[in-house]
């Protein structure tokens, strides 16, 4: 195997901060990294330095501050409001209606249509999206819910959907989608759920009340102690845990097994595993798992 050439590599690093616009040493890096891991449990690699320039930096030009220093000095500032503005830039935010569509599927299926079906089956039905980001997962499951409970005013759903990042909230709150976000839902939900506006020549898209009223954003740090009381039938956690060391998630997780009983339903992104995190949950299809 051949040897790296860290000549070259030190070369472009040096040439990589000649042409940045803010001084960015391994001071500032490893302080943030620390800063990021406490605040979000998240971790950064060495590999994600420059995505860490590239997202802060646009901070400091909102700001007006003219090097990490200053801005490292403004966030260790007691009650700091600019943590918010931290957590928002660095948190990563990609989502899309229906991602990964077997988990609505399984939750159709296996979820919703049994109870429909059972008379005596409870009509209180409690679905958390953690890491909802802009509100499509959360959108979705409310779209998979309604399309398929005919009495809806007879049941007692509601989806709670939080995020650490206040901005991509208040885009879920608003339920305001262009028109290139909706792909992933079909002629027939987007006519029916959807009602198409229009700003200029631009097409957006506004989720019906018969939707949003189902939905609840909140802001959470999944670090912090969770306020929910539970039980909760239905966890959608999906490409969340994946920024998280193996202690963070086994912390996180035990303190979601509490919030549901045994039979409930977890889902976990594509990538995600709970293979060593936890016993409490039992893997019975593609990332989902039963509360056991």
């Amino acid at each position: 195997m051949p040897m790296p050439d860290f000549a070259a590599l030190a070369a472009h690093s040096l040439a990589l901060q000649k042409n940045r616009e803010f001084a960015f040493g391994d001071e500032d890096f490893v302080a943030l990294r620390r800063l990021v891991k406490e605040l979000t449990g998240i971790n950064l690699s060495d590999q994600k330095r420059e995505l860490v320039y590239g997202r802060l930096a646009r901070r400091l030009r909102a700001l007006n501050i003219d090097n990490f220093r200053d801005y490292r000095a403004l966030l260790a500032e007691p009650g700091s409001r600019e943590l918010v503005g931290f957590c928002n830039a660095i948190t990563t935010n990609l989502t899309a209606f229906f991602r990964e569509p077997h988990h609505f599927d399984y939750l159709r299926d296996q979820v919703l249509l049994p109870r429909l079906n059972n008379p005596a089956a409870s009509r209180r039905l409690r679905i958390w999206s953690a890491g909802c980001s802009s509100g499509e997962e959360a959108y979705s499951l409310a779209m998979t819910v309604v399309s398929n409970i005919p009495d809806l005013a007879r049941w007692d759903i509601k989806i709670l959907a939080t995020d650490l990042d206040s901005d991509v909230l208040e885009k879920g709150r608003r339920g305001v989608y262009p028109e290139d976000r909706m792909r992933g839902v079909d002629s027939l939900k987007l006519d029916r759920f959807f009602r198409e506006r229009h700003r200029g020549a631009a097409r957006f898209f506004e989720a019906s009340p018969e939707l949003s009223s189902l939905i609840t954003f909140r802001q959470l740090n999944l670090m912090h102690s969770l306020p929910m009381k539970g039980p909760l039938d239905v966890i959608f956690c999906r490409n969340v845990v994946i920024y998280f060391d193996k202690d963070t998630q086994r912390e996180l997780f035990k303190r979601m097994s509490y919030l549901q009983r045994p039979g409930d339903l977890l889902f976990l992104g594509h990538s995600e595993s709970l293979f060593k995190v936890t016993t409490d949950y039992t893997l019975i299809g593609k990332t989902v798992y039963r509360r056991s």
